[in-house]
């Protein structure tokens, strides 16, 4: 044997020396960086909190952007009730995580794992945007990030946490994912900060006025959902990772059946006042038909007549969108159609059943709706109903009138199966309307206007908008009870999905 052949041999004391060096990096790299401000923990407790206990595993844990310092990132896998997820989270102690070409790099790198290997992703954002220092390497880098956003929303869900500062380039990528959770009074979103804001416009506003939870919660509808901490939000994400598929096409999530609360079914026929002007709340019928158990509602501050929800039913996954009287009587405008059809979009993204309950007496009207376009946003509803390939049921529960009766799920829009409760009404318009149009000469000359009014309008309820006359033309599949929509509802789910033992 040559000396070339001859098998190196690594002393006891060099093998010693090798572990130490490797313990000490790993101390150093791990060491803990007290938080900032409002925060309490640090990017990788925040990682290790979101997912099971001891199931993070951390990506390229000794990558560092130099001076000793990581990535500004901890990136890695773990599970969420058993499930896998891919969690990106921001380091706030290197350099106020900021975004620089290294820490892109390793996003990157996350995310493109998570699409090829078909796992949903969450954003832990905590950034102050774009590193300066590394100019166009950082926002080449942010390109990147959000190119791969892009490409992501065809393939896996993504959810982003706002716990801290989501500034400049930082803030486009969770505008570009699902569904964004913000920590109030800890973060915030916006574009341009306060400084440059005063010196651009003079306005003198905080960092909370400008992109706080707030804000974007009940005004813009950036965000999706508001929670007091940290734990809260891990909380709701996993919440929601519950009700999702792992990616396209991926089995959907199935529990156990669960009965509806049974208070709330005995209260079911007597729940929807006749008369269509008084209010009453959605979320108590629901409680009525949905399994009762846990059940999350996204946007409930943002366009509230029209409520956007999961839960489940017969033990599915579904997604449930539905007008709530209780918020301006359930009628659809420019920001409640914008809610509704981004949610629909998303359900049917991921083959989840949408569930639609209507009860609304229209689109708003008038000049300010007109001008925010709220024909083009209800368009987009019209096209999102029409483009879900996952099933769809509907049910009237009161009143549909209008473009408002086809934007929420109608028949024509491609629903699976449609039902209407016996006391409900479908018309062009509600019945005082049409008397108003149809008999404005009579009404005119008549001795007792209003007397006449309510007796044709008594008349045109029965006979036209009444929902016989949709059954018996076959748009409507049937008139049903309210306490048999859970077990129609059930049944067809059971159909459309291949479960039913028939």
């Amino acid at each position: 044997m040559t000396q070339l052949d001859t098998p190196s041999v690594v002393s006891a004391p060099d093998q010693a020396e090798h572990r130490t060096t490797l313990t000490q990096r790993r101390q150093d790299r791990f060491a803990r960086v007290e938080p900032k401000g409002k925060r309490v923990f640090t990017a990788r407790e925040r990682a290790e909190m979101l997912v099971d206990e001891g199931s993070f595993v951390e990506m390229t844990p000794l990558r560092t952007a130099g001076g000793g310092a990581g990535s500004g990132v901890v990136a890695g896998w773990g599970t969420t009730d058993g499930h896998a997820v891919v969690v990106v989270s921001h380091d706030a102690a290197v350099a106020s995580g900021a975004i620089g070409a290294v820490m892109a790099d390793a996003i990157m790198k996350a995310q493109r794992f998570a699409i090829d290997k078909g796992y949903p992703i969450v954003y832990i954002n905590d950034s102050g945007g774009a590193r300066i220092h590394d100019g166009i390497f950082a926002l080449h880098g942010c390109g990147g990030i959000f190119a791969n956003n892009i490409e992501a929303q065809k393939r896996i869900p993504q959810i982003s946490l706002i716990l801290g500062p989501c500034a400049g380039a930082a803030a486009y990528s969770p505008a570009l994912t699902d569904w964004t959770i913000m920590v109030k009074e800890q973060g915030q979103m916006f574009l341009t900060g306060p400084e440059i804001v005063k010196a651009a416009t003079g306005e003198d506003a905080s960092a909370e006025d400008i992109g706080g939870s707030a804000l974007h919660t009940k005004v813009s509808g950036v965000a999706h959902l508001e929670v007091d901490s940290e734990e809260e939000a891990f909380h709701a994400t996993r919440l929601l990772l519950s009700f999702l598929p792992t990616h396209k096409g991926a089995p959907q999530k199935r529990h156990s059946p669960v009965p509806a609360n049974p208070g709330a079914v005995e209260r079911l026929p007597g729940l929807v006042p006749e008369k269509s002007s008084v209010v009453f709340d959605m979320n108590a019928l629901l409680d009525g038909v949905l399994d009762n158990g846990a059940r999350l509602e996204l946007m409930p501050t943002h366009a509230p007549s029209i409520l956007t929800l999961f839960g489940r039913l017969d033990g599915h996954a579904v997604g449930i969108l539905a007008n709530q009287p209780n918020a301006r009587g359930g009628i659809l405008d420019a920001k409640a159609s914008v809610k509704a059809a981004r949610f629909v979009e998303f359900c049917g993204r991921f083959d989840l059943p949408v569930l639609t309950f209507v009860d609304v007496p229209g689109f708003l009207p008038g000049t300010v709706e007109e001008g925010r376009g709220v024909i083009t946003h209800g368009a987009k509803l019209l096209k999102a109903y029409v483009e879900t390939t996952s099933p769809k049921l509907t049910v009237v529960v009161r009143k549909a009138y209008g473009g408002a009766y086809i934007a929420m799920g109608a028949a024509s829009l491609g629903a699976d199966v449609n039902w209407a409760w016996s006391g409900s009404e479908i018309a062009v318009m509600g019945p005082g309307g049409a008397v108003a149009l149809l008999h404005r000469r009579a009404l005119k000359e008549a001795e007792e206007p209003a007397k006449l009014r309510d007796e044709l309008a008594a008349v045109y309820r029965e006979e036209v908008a009444r929902p016989y006359i949709a059954a018996e033309a076959g748009i409507v599949d049937d008139v049903i009870l309210p306490e048999e929509t859970r077990d129609r509802m059930a049944a067809a789910l059971r159909m459309l999905t291949h479960e039913s033992s028939i």
